[in-house]
Formats: C-alpha cells, sequence, structure tokens
C-alpha cells in the first residue's frame, strides 16, 4: 500500500511499560519493539510515536510536494528559533541544514542588512521591509539546490497589531492604517509560502508558537486558509518534513518516482 499512498500508524509498546500493557491487552499483537521499526522502513511505512505527530504527519503528505532531496534552509526572524530548528534538523539524521551556496548568499545580500549572518538558517536580523520575506523566500525556493524551506516567525507583526489595537491609544493617532498593515503582512507571507511551494513544487513549512497561542492570528490563519498546516514549532516542522523525505527516498529506491 505505502508503494500507492503515504501510510501513517502509531503503535504502542515502544517501552518496556507500554510493552507490558500490549501484552496484557492484545498479547498476539506484541511484537519487539525494533523489529516492527525496521519493518516499517523496510515497508515505507512512516511510523510516528504520538497520536499528534501522526494527524501532523498525515496533514503533510496531503498538502505538501514531496521533496527531491535533504537540503533544507530555515528562513527566520528571530535567531533563537533558527538555532531550535537546526539542532531538529541536525537531530533527524536524514535532513541537511545545507551550507548557502554562494550564488544564493549573494541574492540574499541584496535584500538584507550587512548585520546578517550569511549563514543558514538565514536570519533577517530585523531589517525587514515591506517585501523583504516574500522576496527572499523566492530567492530561496527558486535555488535548485533547496529541497525544502521552513519558515519561522510568521505571525510576530500581526501579534504587534493585536497589542496596538488593545491599548489606550486605539482607535485613533493613525494607528488604525498601522494595525491593518501588520495584519495584512502576515497574511501576504502565508500567501507567499503557499504560492512558492506550488510554483517550485518544492514543500515549504511555516512554523510559530502563535498556531496554538493565538489561532486568530491573520498569519497561521492565513496559512489554514490555503489548506496547509502552520506547525506550533520549528521542531514540530522538521518531524514532518523529515517524514516526508524518507517518503520520498522509498519511492525513489523503489524506481516509483
Amino acid at each position: 500500500m505505502a508503494a500507492r499512498k503515504p501510510l501513517v500508524i502509531v503503535k504502542g509498546g515502544s517501552t518496556a511499560g507500554g510493552a507490558a500493557a500490549a501484552a496484557s491487552h492484545t498479547g498476539a499483537l506484541a511484537a519487539d519493539d525494533k523489529v516492527f521499526d525496521g519493518a516499517c522502513r523496510a515497508a515505507g511505512v512512516t511510523r510516528a510515536i504520538t497520536v499528534e505527530e501522526a494527524f501532523e504527519a498525515a496533514a503533510t503528505f496531503a498538502t505538501q510536494p514531496l521533496p527531491k532531496g535533504p537540503n533544507v534552509v530555515v528562513l527566520t526572524t528571530a535567531g533563537g528559533w533558527g538555532v531550535v530548528t537546526s539542532d531538529a534538523i541536525y537531530r533527524d539524521g536524514a535532513l541537511q541544514l545545507m551550507a548557502l551556496p554562494a550564488d544564493l548568499e549573494a541574492q540574499i545580500d541584496t535584500k538584507l542588512p550587512p548585520r546578517w549572518s550569511r549563514n543558514n538558517p538565514v536570519d533577517c536580523a530585523g531589517g525587514e521591509v515591506r517585501d523583504t520575506i516574500p522576496e527572499v523566500m523566492e530567492m530561496i525556493a527558486a535555488h535548485p539546490d533547496v529541497h525544502a524551506v521552513v519558515y519561522l516567525g510568521l505571525g510576530i507583526q500581526s501579534n504587534q497589531a493585536r497589542l496596538m489595537a488593545e491599548g489606550h491609544f486605539y482607535p485613533g493617532n493613525g494607528l488604525e492604517r498601522i494595525v491593518a498593515y501588520h495584519r495584512r503582512q502576515d497574511e501576504r507571507f502565508a500567501e507567499a509560502a503557499d504560492e512558492l511551494s506550488r510554483r517550485y513544487d518544492k514543500p515549504i513549512l511555516t512554523a510559530t508558537e502563535l498556531a496554538v497561542a493565538d489561532t486568530d492570528n491573520p498569519g497561521p490563519a492565513a496559512v489554514r486558509a490555503s489548506g496547509r498546516l502552520c506547525y506550533a514549532s520549528g521542531n514540530r516542522a522538521v518531524t514532518a518534513l523529515g517524514h516526508l523525505y524518507r517518503y520520498a527516498e522509498f519511492r525513489r529506491s523503489r524506481g516509483l518516482d
């Protein structure tokens, strides 16, 4: 079945306590977890550790294209998120936090301030103007060596807009226009991620804690409106991307793509 479409499963009993519980409940179905894990890999089956991970893997398979390779670029508006997501990519063991090619670095250099790190993750270094995020995202997605993008920080501008709208000086003082601008920016960023992913046939995963902390935030809301999942953290986006990549590799190894 996995040769035709992705199959995501959750199996309990991966720990000693869980295995004992499984043996007492459905003993005939209990098996060595390492053997089961190996069988899943050989069959191209995606094994999720938790039900939540299974839901997110299934949603990712349903809405994102399969990556053509392991190379990932992280685009972030905050350095700390990029570091944590880099750790997740390294822990994945198959995905690669690629070094930026010289030509891509030179392109990005035209859009970000001189203080940006010239490294992956691509940290915007607080230098964003109206079109910086969509333009840099397209530069990254269009590069032939890049196979997937993780975009972090969606919703920050809308969150700032919310704080303004809840303040004592709103409405008035020209704040209505500023609030509307910031909200629209995050919608544009989400729409760009969706459009560029479809145009270049590459997965672009967006992640922000605001996906769960403020579900009405225009950024995550626009991702949902596109039919895609906005992940609650970079780690969860990387986990889902790892499942995409492993399934893509399984298909390539069988000559299915």
